[in-house]
Parts: structure tokens; sequence; C-alpha cells
């Protein structure tokens, strides 16, 4: 009989991005989409965004990381794999929990896009205003 495959399993969502996060032990390999970060991510702020909770817990090289992400941005793709992989380690040790949370790895991004509103430019902006 085969050994048993160990992963954890963590969704995270920002914007209107989503990215499921497999954690399988490994030696600390991040891929997103079947691309290594340094290639998917072309900004050093969204690199470490996804490495934080990791290394929050100094677990950055027990764990190979394997992310699918879609819709959204770069950025609202970096924010749900960072949740993703908090929530991923609390399913691995629930322990880690308080220190993720403290950290503010757990809260999900509530701010979402304004939709535009008839009668208007924007969202908020308004068409310029003339009394005469």
């Amino acid at each position: 009989m085969a050994p048993a495959f160990i992963q954890y399993l963590g969704t995270g969502r920002r914007k209107s991005a989503i990215a499921r996060v497999f954690l399988r032990p490994g030696e600390g390999k991040l891929v997103v989409n079947g691309r290594s970060v340094a290639d998917y991510f072309p900004s050093e702020m969204a690199r470490t965004m996804v490495k934080q909770p990791l290394q929050a817990v100094e677990m950055a090289d027990r764990f190979d990381v394997l992310i699918n992400a879609h819709g959204g941005g770069v950025v609202g793709q970096a924010g749900a794999a960072r949740l993703g992989i908090a929530r991923a380690l609390c399913v691995f040790n629930p322990e880690l929990r308080g220190k993720l949370k403290s950290s503010g790895f757990l809260r999900r991004d509530p701010r979402q896009h304004e939709r535009k509103k008839y009668g208007q430019k924007g969202a908020r902006k308004r068409f310029q205003f003339s009394k005469r």
C-alpha cells in the first residue's frame, strides 16, 4: 500500500481574487499557477506579502506551497495567497492560530470594488455641474 499523501488546504480571497493554497511537507518551494513566485509576482512587495505567514511562524523551509490563483490583479492575488497560507497553517497546527491572528494574517480584507452608478462618471465622481 502506498504511503498517505499529506497536504493542508487553505482558501484565501481579496478583492475579486481567489487563491487555493496547498501546503505539502518539503523544503520551501513556492509555486503559483505552475510558475515560481519570482516569475509570477513582478514586485518585491507582492513576493514578501505571500511569504509573511510562513516567516511569522518560522516554517518557511518546512513546506512546499502550491497556489492556484485566479481573478483580480497581482496585489489582490498576493493578498488572497497570504490569507490562504495562514488558513492552511491553522489546519496544520491549530496552536499557530494565536500568532497568525495577532499578526493580522487571518483577517480577510473586506474592501471591494464599488460599482459605477448611472447618471454619474464613476462610483463617486460626478459629471461637471454647469449652472448656465
